[in-house]
């Protein structure tokens, strides 16, 4: 009975240990981190867009999370610096990925600020990333026989395009792009050896 209580009592030691240093300090570490200057918070079409990364499984596939130049190489790949806390001042929930099945999009809107590119990007990937795992999104889309005033049509490469109808981006499909667009932290991060 005595050797059963030491057991207990080493188990709670080692449980409140473990709790200490994967909760506790990195949420004291990280619990007022101010938005790094040059950050903007989300516009509302931006926060609809966001809503549906996370709908359509985007997170599943892509990370939002650069690394250092010693963990990766996500630098040479043109992925921009690597992230710190301050970049994600006004995500909640925080989507940094755990897979990177399709390159980081942290700041796609900085290696691709082009609507058109995206538009077209979603509806048909391999049209623009030849070899693309990307699955398309045209359930995003509305094919018609031709435009309206109000439509914004996409412009798909030569014999990407239904024939002899045009293909006409829907309300969420703009949002999730807005979204994308907004990925950019180009700004610059002082290191901590920099700051004053």
């Amino acid at each position: 009975m005595h050797d059963e209580a030491k057991l207990l009592a080493g188990g709670m030691v080692m449980l409140s240990i473990a709790t200490s240093a994967l909760v506790v300090v990195p949420y004291m570490t990280v619990r007022d981190v101010q938005p790094i200057e040059g950050l903007k918070p989300y516009t509302t079409q931006e926060l609809r867009g966001r809503q549906h990364y996370i709908e359509n499984g985007c997170v599943y596939c892509h990370s939002q999370q650069p690394r250092a130049k010693g963990f990766a190489p996500d630098s040479q790949r043109g992925w921009g610096r690597a992230s710190v806390a301050g970049d994600y001042a006004y995500d909640a929930p925080h989507l940094l990925g755990t897979m990177r099945t399709g390159p980081d999009l942290l700041n796609i809107g900085v290696r691709q600020p082009s609507e058109a590119w995206h538009l077209g990007h979603l509806y048909q990937p391999r049209a623009y990333v030849p070899g693309s795992i990307m699955p398309s999104y045209p359930f995003l889309f509305e094919v018609k026989e031709k435009a309206e005033t109000e439509d914004v049509e996409v412009a798909l490469p030569p014999g990407r395009a239904p024939l002899g109808k045009v293909v006409i981006a829907s309300h969420e499909v703009l949002d999730l792009v807005a979204y994308l667009k907004s990925l950019k932290r180009d700004y610059p991060v002082l290191t901590p050896q920099e700051q004053p």
